[in-house]
């Protein structure tokens, strides 16, 4: 029986071994992850409180305002003061702070936190400006609102996940099975084009995802009471564009391969730095710059932000054109060149 057991044993493990996409694989994967965390998050310094700053661009002023100067608080600066208002009443900014010539602060009544960081900025002596400026209070203004919770935050990039994953595979996995099958070939003696049978494959798919995620939002729905602030034709389009965008992707990877086992590997290279930069599981603000600068690349971290100002920030169609635009706009361009690149054989 042991002789048996050991001759299937060894069978398994050469078998593995063989499969040299596979393992590659196996042992890429960890390296890379290792090193993606370490690229996103160079700083060394865990900072322990998080604080907006109004400000035309990333430079602070420092000088004319020490509570910039305070050690372990992550500054961040902002242009859009009424979305990080927001953040405040949600409790993702501990504080809010405007160091123009009349200076303010937003802190939330009920944010722990913020009463902390709020008794730093009073002890750091206010404005510091030469002239008129110098030694002034900022003028407090209080907001209140219950904390985010986690899961709220982190569901519209976990539905936009979904759609990521099942567009990849949906399209890239199946059309190189079709391919090594010898299905494609019979496809070629048809009347059908390239560019008509890649149409189908986009809408088709379309519909299986769009279907999947309904039902995963609903059930969340039922079991998550997850707040839904904005518009659903928004959130529809931006999931609409996002899936579009993702299933042409897609196809420019199965437009040439042969195996399953390289498609595998090439849809996980581009699925997991879209997993780890585009904020689906955290904050990209506390990211080195050059990962959010990368970010702004990726397809997936446009439909993540745009789901987020839809059902967080109550969004409406108006205020995530821009990022349904971005994806509509490379949806049709990866659909133009996997139509380009598509070969039957």
């Amino acid at each position: 029986m042991w002789r048996r057991i050991l001759t299937i044993l060894v069978a398994r493990n050469r078998e593995f071994y063989r499969d040299r996409a596979g393992l590659s694989w196996n042992i890429l994967m960890p390296i890379m992850m290792v090193l993606a965390f370490a690229f996103i998050f160079t700083d060394a310094s865990r900072d322990v409180f998080k604080v907006g700053v109004i400000a035309d661009g990333a430079e602070l002023p420092v000088a004319t305002f020490p509570f910039l100067q305070t050690r372990h608080v992550q500054f961040i600066p902002v242009t859009d003061s009424t979305a990080a208002i927001g953040k405040v009443e949600r409790h993702q900014l501990d504080l809010l702070v405007d160091p123009s010539e009349t200076p303010r602060y937003w802190v939330n009544s009920d944010s722990a936190n913020g009463y902390l960081v709020e008794r730093l900025l009073l002890g750091s002596g206010g404005a510091g400006g030469q002239g008129e400026t110098a030694g002034v209070i900022p003028e407090r203004v209080s907001v209140s609102g219950a904390a985010l919770r986690y899961v709220d935050w982190v569901l519209p990039g976990v539905l936009a996940m979904n759609i990521m994953f099942s567009s990849l595979w949906g399209v890239g996995w199946v059309i190189v099975r079709y391919r090594k099958n010898g299905v494609l070939r019979r496809l070629k003696a048809t009347p059908l084009s390239p560019w008509e049978f890649l149409t189908a494959q986009v809408f088709s798919r379309l519909l299986v995802v769009l279907g999947a995620s309904l039902v995963v939002y609903i059930g969340a729905s039922l079991l998550l009471d997850f707040p839904m602030h904005g518009s659903y034709l928004a959130l529809l389009l931006v999931y609409v564009a996002g899936a579009l965008c993702l299933i042409s992707l897609g196809l420019i990877v199965s437009s040439r391969l042969r195996t399953e086992e390289v498609a595998d590997g090439l849809l996980n290279l581009i699925s997991w730095p879209m997993l780890l930069l585009s904020g689906v599981w955290f904050s990209m603000e506390g990211a080195s710059g050059a990962a959010q600068i990368l970010s702004r690349f990726l397809p997936l971290t446009h439909v993540v932000e745009g789901a987020r100002a839809v059902m967080i920030d109550g969004a409406g169609v108006l205020q995530v054109l821009p990022q349904i635009g971005m994806l509509a706009g490379l949806a049709l361009l990866f659909l133009t060149l996997a139509a380009w690149m598509f070969r039957w054989e």
